[in-house]
């Protein structure tokens, strides 16, 4: 068992048991899936580009990236539908709980400047979504190999009802949330 959810287990269903009343333990949220998604810009002129965007986030994340197409057309970006933009990986159970955990103590931590993650990204029904400039904040990824820094997006999914339950869930599993937001 992964370090994360044996600390939501020993820790964070007690206290949230605790502050928010529940009569039963399945009523305690509990993380659903952690979905990294990158999108890739240039891959209409280089190819090769979304490709390695794919590789690193597979070496991410420990499991293989997908490739996502647009479903439209837009004209002024001169995208069709069908086009390969862009790559994403959902993660569910164990390895969402090691990528969790090697999130919040290795790879935030080395954010340049870094000040907490901020606590107003709820979507109103117990999801969290974040960004990250740039892939290189990962251990897995060799700077040498990087050809261009991209940003990717971490949306974790909660069964949480409300964004204050979701938060003090994510905070008791020790997301880093910034004090003055």
């Amino acid at each position: 068992m992964s370090r994360l959810k044996d600390k939501y287990i020993q820790e964070a269903v007690p206290a949230l048991i605790a502050k928010f009343g529940y009569k039963n333990p399945m009523m305690v949220p509990r993380l659903e899936k952690v979905v990294l998604n990158m999108g890739v810009g240039d891959a209409r002129e280089n190819p090769r580009s979304l490709e390695n965007a794919a590789n690193e986030m597979t070496k991410i994340a420990g499991q293989r990236a997908v490739v996502t197409t647009a479903t439209k057309s837009i004209a002024n970006f001169k995208l069709r539908a069908g086009m390969k933009v862009g790559c994403k990986v959902t993660m569910r159970g164990e390895r969402m709980y090691e990528y969790l955990d090697k999130l919040i103590n290795i790879a935030l931590p080395r954010v340049r400047d870094f000040r907490g993650i901020p606590s107003t990204s709820f979507d109103g029904r117990g999801n969290y979504a974040m960004g990250v400039k740039e892939q290189l904040i990962y251990p897995e990824i060799n700077y040498s190999e990087v050809e261009k820094t991209r940003g990717m997006d971490i949306i974790v999914v909660t069964t949480a009802k409300t964004d204050e339950e979701a938060q003090e869930l994510l905070r008791l599993l020790g997301f880093p949330f910034a004090q003055n937001a």
